[in-house]
């Protein structure tokens, strides 16, 4: 089996009274996931990034911010058997402070969303199985195999005291 290349994945989020209660999506204006909404992000570049460092990069990229602080909060591991090239482990991050508000970019369109009315049938199929946790404040990991036409498979998500 192939070595899985490093993604990240990033979300805006404002609280009220410690709760989430709004979270950045991004429009996919091109490219892989293309009239998605989801979070902001996506390969690491070369040995010499990190991970963070590559959250931070596309949070820039895309909707124009500087993230302040990352918290991790999720690891998906995606399995696409009739494309493997795309087979990826994404790294899932909140961050609460960033300086810019969000602009829309050639490849992403930001806009704030109540976390009890995503659209999740505009997003990835498998969001709907791991972001709501996430947003209630859970850490997990997670793998999805996807079939043609993004159907998911096979999913396992488990929640996590720590990643390791």
């Amino acid at each position: 089996m192939n070595e899985l290349r490093n993604a990240t994945l990033v979300f805006l989020i404002k609280k009220t009274d410690g709760q989430i209660k709004d979270i950045c999506l991004a429009l996919k204006k091109r490219g892989f996931g293309i009239h998605r909404w989801n979070g902001v992000g996506g390969k690491v570049n070369g040995q010499s990034e990190t991970i963070e460092e590559a959250a931070r990069r596309e949070a820039k990229e895309e909707i124009l911010v500087d993230v302040q602080q990352l918290h991790k909060v999720a690891e998906l591991t995606f399995y696409f058997p009739h494309h493997s090239a795309w087979d990826q482990m994404v790294h899932v991050y909140l961050a609460e402070q960033w300086r810019d508000e969000p602009r829309e970019s050639d490849e992403m369109k930001p806009e704030w969303f109540s976390v009890n009315e995503l659209p999740f049938q505009e997003m990835w199929p498998d969001d709907i199985f791991w972001l709501p946790d996430v947003l209630k404040g859970h850490l997990l990991k997670a793998m999805f195999t996807f079939g043609e036409q993004d159907v998911v498979r096979d999913k396992k998500v488990e929640m996590v005291q720590k990643f390791s």
